[in-house]
């Protein structure tokens, strides 16, 4: 009986093993990463646009919050210091300023067209950082995850499809070493795999942090949460202040919201539950682009949420997918 049991249990073991090995490290097109690139790219490109508008304001000498102030709220100056440094605190003269912010433009508009991929994705991800640990005190939720976006698509060939690095691969003018180093062909990749892993489990925590953050407010038990939202004129874009006159409407999507957000990261991975989970997310966070009038921040979000649908249904959708289908650890 006891042979049984142990044999039992080395099997569960077994099953256990071979599943973690499948979740991380089998192979995995690039289609997926392919669009949130394409997306983050061109968000980075339009938050780099709009911060050159007034530049100066923003990290020049004379800026707002200047270079010694936003070391001093990493350093611990004014309290717990943290693992953020950038370059940015050291650099006073404007013409530097200006040659840092262009390149951080170009690098953006590069990794949305897929150029250099391998290379480009990794310097947007880098130059953005050095500016969120530099805009302390300027920053939201749209500056974090088009970060995080950029950080995870530094770790996998998200340049392999729909990019110019694809197009430039087929037109073989490149030497087979170039190409497999800059260019690398839409097949499976640990690597896409593991990029794809990470990114998902991130957003999940986001999601837990954010609903148990909610749940200890008063308003998002007892109903009125999205009420005080839409009633907000700081953020109204549209007037939504009809929903007073049906407390059970509003009351019923703030509890629906804080149950969406807590259980995202378990309702998520089943198949049966994640369409669900999935339309709720592009509800939630487009409602948040229309009425609160943060578009950019509720876009991001619904891209981030992108990482959950799998290769083969943008293959599907786009009508083009991977040729080799051979997993590569790169």
């Amino acid at each position: 009986m006891i042979g049984a049991a142990m044999g039992e249990i080395r099997s569960w073991l077994h099953d256990v093993a071979a599943a973690w090995d499948r979740f991380w490290f089998c192979g995995r097109t690039g289609e997926t990463l392919a669009v949130i690139r394409i997306a983050t790219g061109v968000m980075l490109l339009y938050s780099h646009l709009v911060l050159a508008k007034d530049l100066m304001s923003f990290v020049g000498p004379d800026a707002w919050i200047d270079n010694v102030t936003a070391k001093q709220l990493h350093d611990g100056a004014f309290g717990v210091s943290d693992w953020a440094r950038s370059y940015l605190w050291h650099i006073d003269n404007a013409s530097l300023l200006w040659a840092h912010q262009a390149l951080a433009i170009t690098a953006s508009a590069l990794m949305a067209v897929g150029f250099l991929s391998r290379l480009t994705v990794p310097l947007a991800w880098f130059l953005n950082l050095m500016y969120v640990h530099r805009l302390t005190g300027a920053l939201f939720g749209l500056d974090q995850i088009m970060t995080y976006s950029a950080m995870y698509l530094s770790l996998a060939p998200c340049g392999a499809v729909w990019s110019v690095d694809a197009w430039l691969r087929r037109q073989g003018k490149w030497s087979a070493k170039m190409r497999d180093r800059w260019l690398p062909a839409n097949r499976s990749y640990v690597s896409t795999n593991v990029a794809t892993r990470l990114f998902q489990i991130h957003v999940c925590v986001i999601y837990l942090f954010g609903g148990l953050a909610k749940a200890r407010g008063e308003m998002w038990w007892d109903g009125a949460a999205v009420w005080f939202a839409v009633a907000n004129y700081e953020y109204q874009s549209w007037d939504m202040t009809w929903m007073g006159r049906y407390p059970r409407l509003f009351s019923l999507l703030t509890h629906t919201t804080l149950f969406w957000e807590v259980f995202y990261c378990a309702l998520v991975w089943p198949r049966l539950t994640r369409p669900i989970v999935l339309a709720m997310a592009v509800a939630v966070h487009g409602g948040i682009a229309l009425f609160l009038g943060m578009i950019t921040f509720g876009v991001m979000m619904i891209v981030a949420n992108m990482i959950f649908v799998p290769p083969d249904l943008w293959r599907r959708l786009m009508g083009r997918g991977a040729h080799e289908k051979t997993p590569v650890k790169a």
